[in-house]
């Protein structure tokens, strides 16, 4: 190791925000790290763990770039920048922290590091809009499923949109779920939530939703024995979707009708598996919606449609 790559000589010389930030992004750059689980260029992840090491707001850089650090921040730092790229450990598992939608979550290598597109979705017009919605009146919804929930991200939004709904959330990780719990405690919607461990439909007998969100496993083989280092930190079980990456999400399909209310609908991200999907059901219209960063990545079936999924 270099000199100037020993975290005690970054923290004597580099003094401010900005400071700690450039040297980030140089290292991370000469490291070759991979990104997509949060972030998604060596600035941001820069810009997120410098930030957040700080216990700052991720979101206001401009106010502390020229911020000079205590000594003590500067050698927490500059540690937590080098372990970023001498373990290859996802910054949100190092730092114990992930956002969505502006909203955090406690983390750890128990569970999958939140970035469904999902969320962005549920904040959408899509859900109590003026235009095209998929739910007109949000207060009307009054039960919603979050299938394969992890870190309980998706349930505790789900909680927030539909403000009169009692959300159930599934997984078959009792690992996930302790974190779920946790996010769930912190979240003020305890009441609403409840956390089933399980095999998706199995622990909720007959019960109906008005909507079901659900961020499934989907990683096809071959892109699983290709996964970069950072990737293969998380849980195995949260990312492998079989061989064409689309094991579970048929049998969400093939289950979810009955698990649906008359009137109710399925919201489903796969990944990059449209072709597949679209392939393997040529009788489905789905609906494939658009986020700032993706287009053909999650799609809404309602009840109807998906009745007719044997």
């Amino acid at each position: 190791m270099s000199a100037e790559h020993i975290p005690a000589t970054a923290a004597a010389e580099l003094l401010t925000v900005r400071d700690l930030i450039r040297y980030a992004v140089s290292r991370f750059n000469e490291a070759d790290l991979d990104y997509g689980q949060g972030t998604t260029t060596a600035y941001d992840e820069a810009v997120f763990m410098v930030l957040e090491g700080l216990r700052l707001p991720i979101d206001q850089l401009d106010p502390y770039l020229d911020a000079r650090l205590t000594t003590a921040e500067r050698k927490a730092l500059a540690e937590l920048l080098h372990a970023r790229v001498t373990t290859r450990r996802p910054a949100s598992y190092l730092l114990k922290k992930a956002y969505i939608q502006g909203i955090p979550f406690y983390v750890d290598e128990r569970v999958l590091i939140p970035r469904s597109f999902i969320g962005e979705l549920l904040f959408s017009d899509l859900f109590g809009g003026d235009d095209f919605t998929l739910v007109e009146d949000p207060t009307s919804v009054e039960r919603v499923l979050d299938l394969c929930t992890g870190s309980g991200c998706l349930a505790i939004l789900a909680a927030r949109i539909f403000p009169e709904a009692q959300v159930d959330a599934v997984d078959l990780s009792a690992d996930a779920l302790e974190v779920a719990k946790r996010n769930v405690a912190d979240s003020g919607y305890e009441d609403r939530i409840t956390l089933h461990q399980g095999d998706l439909f199995a622990p909720l007998k007959t019960r109906k939703y008005d909507v079901i969100i659900t961020n499934p496993p989907y990683v096809d083989a071959e892109a699983m024995d290709l996964l970069p280092e950072e990737f293969r930190h998380e849980p195995e079980l949260a990312l492998a979707g079989g061989k064409d990456g689309l094991d579970i999400v048929r049998r969400i399909l093939k289950e979810a009708a009955k698990h649906l209310t008359p009137e109710g609908g399925l919201l489903c991200e796969i990944g990059t598996g449209r072709e597949v999907l679209e392939a393997y059901y040529p009788e489905i219209d789905f609906l494939w919606l658009e986020t700032a960063n993706s287009f053909g990545e999650v799609f809404w079936l309602t009840r109807d449609q998906l009745k007719g999924i044997k």
